[in-house]
């Protein structure tokens, strides 16, 4: 589920939610919210381009992943995992996730 959040300034921001209402991905901070609907159709049509993805390690030793625009901008992050499979995996069910939720 894509979730649109208004923050107490103004600005929007999205998380993008599994079944279990985990959150798999925070997006950055956005102007508006139709910024983020433009990005979001963005991102589902870029799914297949693993350039999106950039996979990083925190200074915990813990795994994430950036999500990034295709001018290489970032536009959100995951939830930290103890696994670099698991990070993998991750990015399996946010592809799978968007594909679903197309409609906001």
């Amino acid at each position: 589920m894509i979730q649109i959040v208004e923050n107490d300034n103004g600005t929007f921001t999205f998380h993008l939610k599994t079944e279990n209402n985990i959150i798999l991905l925070q997006g950055a901070i956005f102007s508006s919210k139709e910024e983020i609907e433009a990005i979001i159709k963005t991102i589902t049509t870029s799914l297949h381009d693993q350039g999106i993805f950039e996979r990083k390690t925190a200074t915990t030793g813990k795994f994430l992943f950036n999500l990034k625009s295709l001018e290489g901008k970032v536009i959100g992050t995951s939830q930290l995992y103890s696994s670099e499979a698991g990070m993998e995996n991750g990015i399996k069910n946010f592809k799978t996730s968007m594909i679903l939720n197309t409609k906001l």
